[in-house]
């Protein structure tokens, strides 16, 4: 009985906190809680509609992180670019993720100073900081916010920051390049008397969280192929894009620019690090596993003069077993007559024996 009588006066004091609770606070908290429900479903019908490749597992053994600068004006990179205006269903990489921000389907992260990205709560980009920040027109109605297809920024959106992590999965014994991050940036102040635009790098997106959205954004890969048979998830997974490295994780946070004074040094640097990537690989696996073609190539050309060599002189082989054969009846002949006529009678040349004296 106790119990029961316990049981119920719980019961009575939740009842009474919630009917003290104002109104629109109650109003307010269901809202947000069906807003972020609607948003976390939408995210789960779309990573089950179109799954995208597994993810890094944490065990990794060896691993490195690089940023890359995407130049969009590339050919390789063009398909992230264009069509620079909607046209129809087809738009490009940057509104399509700048549509996501403004619904509210993803989150967007502040770009820090040092360059790193942080997918903390504490950093996520207010939709509206980020429109005033970079003096992009929107139209507020009702709390939402609205931006027309000609005020998105798509065309100047020249230049993305990528970030990829290098590792080996030792389950399956294989190399995996992998996008992790994307920023787009924004190329502005090149006008009629200064060509030289300056980066304004908008945000932070994370790739896992944006992956099922790209696996629905088609894309055409060449201009020799006009069919749309590729999707913005694919393109980023089998890497196919184009990009020069400006920054790699060390325990100085430096990038390529702060110990590399020049434009020489800094190609030099970046081919360095590419080539680091390479031999890791293959030291890993060492030259009996991995195809070395101009090892191969080399021997089959050193076996191949060999057969020549040995066929060669095979073959001269036989034509001085062949000259010996034609000219040893005449030497015979000649040595047989030169014996005759040293024996022979009227020879005066003296005949010199040696013997051994008995002692």
């Amino acid at each position: 009985m106790k119990r029961i009588l316990s049981l119920i006066t719980v019961t009575l004091l939740v009842a009474s906190a919630a009917q003290a609770q104002p109104t629109k606070s109650r109003v307010a908290t269901a809202a947000k809680t069906e807003q972020a429900g609607k948003s976390s479903a939408a995210t789960d019908r779309a990573s089950l509609m179109f799954p995208t490749t597994a993810a890094m597992p944490e065990d990794v053994v060896w691993k490195r992180d690089i940023y890359r600068q995407l130049d969009l004006t590339k050919d390789k990179n063009a398909p992230m670019y264009y069509p620079v205006e909607p046209m129809g269903r087809q738009v490009n990489l940057f509104t399509y993720l700048f549509r996501l921000i403004l619904t509210g389907r993803i989150n967007a992260y502040s770009y820090k100073l040092d360059g790193n990205e942080s997918f903390d709560e504490k950093d996520k980009l207010p939709v509206k900081d980020m429109l005033e920040r970079y003096g992009i027109y929107y139209e507020e109605n009702g709390g939402k916010m609205t931006v027309a297809d000609s005020d998105v920024p798509s065309a100047e959106a020249t230049r993305y920051y990528i970030k990829e992590s290098i590792y080996m999965d030792q389950r399956t014994g294989t190399f995996q390049t992998k996008v992790t991050a994307l920023c787009p940036v924004l190329m502005r102040g090149a006008d009629e008397f200064s060509s030289d635009a300056t980066p304004y790098p908008l945000f932070w997106v994370n790739y896992d969280d944006v992956a099922p959205w790209l696996a629905k954004l088609p894309m055409m890969p060449s201009d020799l192929n006009n069919v749309t048979n590729m999707t913005a998830d694919d393109f980023f997974t089998m890497n196919r894009y184009e990009g020069q490295i400006y920054k790699t994780n060390n325990m100085q946070g430096k990038m390529l620019h702060n110990y590399c004074p020049t434009d020489s040094d800094m190609v030099v640097e970046q081919k360095r690090i590419e080539k680091q990537l390479g031999d890791f690989e293959k030291n890993v696996w060492g030259s009996g596993f991995l195809p070395d073609t101009t090892k191969k190539d080399s021997l089959d050309a050193e076996m191949e003069a060999t057969e020549k060599k040995s066929s060669k002189g095979l073959l001269f082989g036989r034509k001085n077993a062949n000259a010996r054969s034609t000219v040893s009846p005449d030497n015979s002949s000649t040595a047989a007559t030169k014996k005759e006529k040293s024996e022979a009678p009227g020879n005066s040349s003296p005949r010199v024996s040696a013997r051994r004296q008995r002692r």
